[in-house]
């Protein structure tokens, strides 16, 4: 596999350019989210939308608002492991998602991706995954993002 150039990355850009991209926070609100039930599993709620984060210094733990299940068709609160919602992705979707991931990762690089899933209750979607990491000790010890249907 050949390295993959920042050029390469369309949907990339690098941390220190976080105060030209939006705040995570200022545009929805887990709390919020997390409020708004479904009709049922499966269903969107209000905001379409919904916030994660992924913890790499804890077997990538994920922890997801309720709008990351609804998208992704799944009872909202039920364990999921990454792998798991990596299924989900469609092929190339995971292939491209799981390149700009190893690269944000690496180089601390926030990321934007619009991928095509197949959610747990059936048919396709896309959704657009936002990505920033978090560092610590100048390295990253999660990601988080924002996860919406487009």
């Amino acid at each position: 596999m050949n390295a993959i150039e920042p050029y390469s990355l369309s949907g990339s850009w690098p941390i220190c350019e976080k105060a030209r991209h939006f705040e995570l926070g200022s545009l929805l609100s887990c709390a919020v989210i997390d409020l708004v039930e479904p009709a049922g599993v499966g269903q969107l709620g209000v905001h379409h939308a919904g916030c994660w984060e992924c913890d790499l210094t804890n077997g990538n733990a994920l922890t997801w608002s309720g709008g990351v299940y609804d998208i992704f068709g799944l009872p909202r609160g039920i364990g999921v492991s990454r792998d798991e919602a990596a299924a989900l992705y469609r092929e190339e979707s995971r292939a491209v998602m799981e390149r700009l991931r190893g690269y944000a990762i690496r180089h601390r690089q926030g990321f934007t991706l619009d991928a095509e899933i197949r959610p747990a209750t059936g048919g396709r979607r896309w959704m657009r995954l936002v990505a920033v990491p978090v560092m610590e000790g100048g390295r990253a010890v999660r990601l988080q993002g924002l996860k919406t249907i487009i």
